[in-house]
């Protein structure tokens, strides 16, 4: 009897973690090759919101692809969004620098390359056409804001820790995503000059934004590899459990608000 039930538990786990779906896939944004990675639960039946997942700095990395796995387990189709082409990813700051700044210096390029990953997301068979968000890590949360800035059609945006200067004119009214920014009150790298400007603008353009700051938090607070970069690159990262807790599930409520 405990054996026929033991084998009935391993069947029904194995049932389950069979449903969750994630691999890689290509699309195109022009003439360069994406290489992303597609999450989604295949026991859920019908169609459902999609979320696009854009990276830290180093690329369509395990971390990115877990977060897809996370929303996946949620509910959502989630694709992680390759922005350097062919898939690439960073190995060393020099390398993520170099790859991210060719996308911060190009918004035409980088605009056209998530639009790729969005067009690509909303025609999945299991997704809702429209019923797009999009989550952005570090250098993927300066991007997920500029595309609200750039009026994208998505529903909503959240930046975890990520850059929050830009030099895209945001009129009254251009934004119509629904904005979360998790920020790290401590993150050298997003300095309180940058918050501050950030708010005004947000205020100033009338968007529907919520600023969530945690106190004494450093930068990559979602990533529990921050420490070990911070220690092989000498970079002002830190894990922070409860910031990263917090932070998802705020995000899980912020999502089932505005997407369909």
């Amino acid at each position: 009897m405990k054996t026929a039930l033991a084998l009935s538990l391993l069947l029904f786990t194995s049932s389950a973690l069979a449903a969750l779906v994630g691999k890689d896939v290509s699309y195109k944004a022009g003439d360069t090759l994406m290489k992303g990675h597609l999450a989604y639960d295949d026991a859920v039946k019908g169609r459902r919101a999609g979320v696009l997942v854009v990276p830290e700095w180093w690329g369509v990395n395990d971390y990115a692809r877990k977060r897809a796995r996370m929303l996946a387990a949620e509910g959502y189709v989630a694709l992680v969004v390759d922005l350097y082409g062919n898939g690439q990813v960073a190995t060393n700051p020099q390398e993520a620098g170099a790859l991210a700044g060719s996308v911060n210096r190009n918004p035409q390029l980088a605009y056209a390359r998530m639009d790729a990953a969005r067009r690509f997301l909303d025609s999945q068979p299991n997704v809702k056409k429209g019923e797009i968000a999009a989550l952005g890590y570090c250098f993927g949360g300066g991007v997920v804001l500029n595309m609200a800035r750039a009026g994208m059609p998505l529903q909503s945006v959240v930046s975890y820790h990520g850059v929050l200067a830009t030099d895209i004119a945001v009129k009254p009214g251009g934004i119509k995503a629904k904005i979360r920014v998790f920020h790290g009150e401590a993150d050298p790298l997003v300095p309180p000059a940058q918050v501050e400007a950030f708010r005004t603008e947000m205020d100033n353009a009338g968007a529907d934004y919520l600023f969530v700051s945690y106190p004494g938090v450093m930068h990559t607070f979602t990533n529990r590899e921050a420490d070990s970069y911070a220690a092989q690159f000498k970079l002002p990262l830190k894990y922070d459990p409860a910031a990263d807790t917090d932070s998802w599930t705020r995000t899980l409520e912020f999502l089932k608000v505005t997407l369909k």
